[in-house]
């Protein structure tokens, strides 16, 4: 539900990521799967079918050597914000994913999925997994997960969050402090406190005075697939413009 079929908010959380800061060291992606609990199966070679919240792909302009070039480029969920609901949202039979109509973030309820995959379908950034098998933990690795994510039973579709349990956290925190709204501090996504060379910058992108507004609006900023009407809030920056005509599929 965007904000014309509900509550006024003035809070919409994005993300933006400096491709050309980005090394492709995938600490990002390891800080996702450590934070939100993401099970790992004995063999991964069939990419199909593993779970990878935040995948880095790596991108290059199709060039010999010398004129070679390449590029990393992180996909999390894009958290569409056009229309009524986003892709994946407005195709689910149950209501098991949904857009908050606060703060943009889109989430996943386990318990009322039926895995129908229906969401799978219709995310245009191959987004969303489904869980083949019974998340297992090798060793005492299950001593180690977080009890601020639930794990996900075989039979579900997920996806990444913003860490939306890191959000709860701060509004708890800001309860506790008598305070309204949350420090922005206190809210910070794993991945963009993994990163080595700070490419990834989060918060409110209504806030003209915040970073991650700045930044979307840079001129090297770009989004994928923007001639979708899905209005992701991840913003993507470059200096190259063939990896701005790939995320469009321009080349």
């Amino acid at each position: 539900m965007s904000e014309e079929h509900g509550p006024k908010s003035n809070i919409r959380y994005g993300m933006v990521i400096d491709l050309d800061k980005c090394t492709g060291c995938m600490a990002c992606a390891v800080a996702c799967q450590e934070e939100n609990n993401q099970a790992f199966y004995e063999d991964e070679t069939n990419k199909n079918r593993s779970v990878t919240w935040l995948k880095v792909f790596k991108l290059d302009n199709a060039k010999s050597y010398p004129g070679y070039e390449e590029q990393f480029l992180p996909r999390p969920c894009q958290h569409c914000d056009g229309g009524h609901e986003a892709p994946c949202s407005s195709v689910c039979p149950v209501n098991a994913t949904k857009r908050s109509i606060y703060t943009g973030i889109v989430s996943q309820i386990y318990p009322r999925c039926i895995g129908c995959r229906y969401c799978m379908v219709a995310c245009p950034y191959h987004a969303r997994y489904f869980n083949w098998w019974d998340p297992d933990w090798p060793g005492d690795l299950e001593k180690e997960l977080s009890p601020l994510v639930s794990t996900r039973m075989r039979g579900v579709v997920e996806q990444c969050t913003f860490c939306n349990h890191r959000l709860m956290q701060a509004k708890n925190k800001a309860i506790m402090n008598g305070e309204k709204e949350i420090d922005p501090a206190d809210y910070v996504p794993a991945c963009l406190e993994a990163c080595p060379t700070g490419a990834i910058v989060f918060g409110n992108l209504k806030d003209p005075d915040s970073d991650v507004a700045k930044l979307s609006k840079n001129k090297r900023a770009f989004r994928l697939l923007s001639k979708l009407p899905t209005k992701p809030k991840v913003y993507y920056l470059s200096s190259w413009k063939w990896v701005r005509d790939l995320a469009d599929h321009r080349r």
